[in-house]
């Protein structure tokens, strides 16, 4: 269970939500009052889903699951970098890439090419190019960097989406529901909960109240971490009674069993031709990420 008071909560601004104006009306439930034209949220519930979302997560890591923090809007930058990194969890902070997880195939491409050129840089290749040809590729690695870092070492789909402003990442979120991702999602009074799995109702611009929520979810994948540690421990320690088998140096081996060979038919040809790979619908990656700036959605 999250280890968060209501106390900690009121000191860091996530019962603030958005003006009455400007409210999502499926968000009633979540409301507890409106003061001076502004919706208090009801930390009550803030609070169980907290508890609910840090068990689903715990549980979720230790069964060897992956969480990705998404978290695109300035004041989050920093805060899902940190405890993502901290977590050994993926993360993106810039703009969303159309096609990030329907189209993973691509992306891990992308990603295995940064990974080249960083190797490239590391012997020392780049410097002896051409100037012009080594400052284009300096500048490609930077644009890697800023787009894929944060998923440098994802594998696969993730298991699960924690997202900090469900209102903003309306493709991420769009594109997790399409492949069946689970999503944990701060809330806010203007946003539509029904498309989260598990929702944190809570004010998703104050800086404290990102942090806040942030790490807890960090340390739920920790503990999920340790848990899953501490099972491959004891599976590789011999039970308590159970002796250890000794083996006859002198006794005659075992005759090798026959195994049959089977053909395998290779068939990812044909897989491939059923993903959907239009990279200037799902994967636009030549897009300038100073556009982010001007999708911020402040109070």
């Amino acid at each position: 269970m999250a280890n968060v008071s209501m106390k900690a909560l009121l000191e860091a601004g996530v019962h603030f939500g958005h003006r009455t104006r400007r409210w999502n009306p499926k968000m009633k439930p979540y409301i507890f009052t409106e003061r001076n034209g502004i919706h208090i949220i009801d930390l009550q519930q803030t609070l169980k889903a907290i508890s609910l979302a840090a068990d689903t997560v715990r549980d979720l890591v230790a069964r060897g699951g992956v969480v990705m923090f998404v978290g695109t809007k300035r004041q989050a930058q920093d805060s899902v970098r940190q405890e993502a990194e901290r977590c050994r969890m993926p993360y993106v902070t810039q703009r969303w890439l159309g096609g990030t997880l329907t189209n993973f195939i691509t992306i891990k491409s992308r990603i295995a090419a940064m990974k080249r050129l960083e190797e490239r840089k590391e012997r020392g290749e780049l410097d002896v190019l051409a100037t012009k040809e080594s400052v284009t590729l300096e500048r490609e690695l930077e644009r890697l960097h800023r787009r894929f870092n944060g998923l440098r070492n994802l594998e696969r789909i993730p298991d699960m989406l924690f997202v900090v402003d469900v209102h903003r990442e309306g493709i991420a979120i769009a594109e997790a529901n399409r492949l069946h991702v689970g999503i944990i999602g701060m809330t806010d009074t203007n946003s539509d909960p029904d498309p989260i799995n598990i929702v944190i109702p809570s004010n998703d611009d104050a800086i404290r109240a990102i942090g806040l929520m942030s790490s807890l979810i960090a340390d739920a994948a920790l503990e999920g971490h340790q848990a899953r540690e501490a099972a491959a421990v004891a599976e590789e320690e011999p039970q308590e009674g159970q002796e250890p088998v000794e083996y006859d140096e002198d006794e005659e081996p075992l005759e090798p069993v026959f195994v049959p060979e089977f053909e395998i038919e290779d068939d990812s040809a044909d897989i491939a031709e059923e993903i959907d790979l239009d990279l200037e619908e799902d994967l636009d990656l030549d897009d300038d990420d100073d556009d982010d700036d001007d999708d911020d959605d402040d109070d």
